[in-house]
């Protein structure tokens, strides 16, 4: 039994839901997002809440049950409140400036590397060292960050590179020098 799949998800104020024909939509004050429902589970709306229900229980029902009820939780929090995904640069002279909608980040390259945002993401650079990406659809916000980490990832020996805010970095040891005697 899934217990993700059998807690109801509510709907704030100022949200619409619309479920037609294996797709669900929601419609909120910070856009809208639309995503295609899969074969054998359907969402319910009644008293204010989103029921999300199997047809059977095959493992991959079981599977969907409870992915499909944190998808669906996803879309409603990301119209009302969105989400967003915090990045470090690490490095002498690495540093990133915002260009209109896009960033370039200088990270060792002898060239600027600019990352266009895509549509429905919104870049901030508080600072020449720190980047936040914004959205409504967590999924394209984490893959959004994970390509910007991707350009420089951290390495082991002096933790230089763009990670996610709190990111710990495993530190290797340097080369060992060579006992005389």
């Amino acid at each position: 039994m899934s217990r993700i799949g059998l807690a109801p998800v509510p709907i704030p104020q100022g949200v619409e839901v619309t479920v037609s024909s294996g797709t669900i939509t929601v419609k909120g004050p910070r856009g809208e997002l639309s995503r295609a429902l899969p074969e054998g589970i359907a969402v319910r709306q009644e008293d204010g809440e989103l029921r999300v229900t199997r047809s059977d229980d095959t493992r991959e029902q079981r599977a969907l049950h409870g992915l499909t009820r944190s998808l669906v939780a996803n879309m409603v929090t990301g119209v009302t409140q969105g989400f967003e995904k915090r990045l470090e640069i690490h490095g002498v002279g690495y540093r990133a400036s915002k260009q209109g909608n896009d960033i370039e980040l200088q990270v060792g390259f002898s060239h600027p590397v600019r990352k266009p945002a895509p549509p429905g993401i919104e870049f901030d650079v508080p600072q020449p060292t720190r980047i936040t990406v914004r959205g409504i659809d967590k999924e394209l916000v984490g893959q959004v960050a994970a390509e910007i980490r991707a350009v420089r990832k951290p390495e082991p020996y002096k933790a230089k590179g763009i990670r996610y805010e709190g990111e710990h970095i495993r530190r290797k040891a340097g080369k060992a020098a060579k006992a005389v005697g």
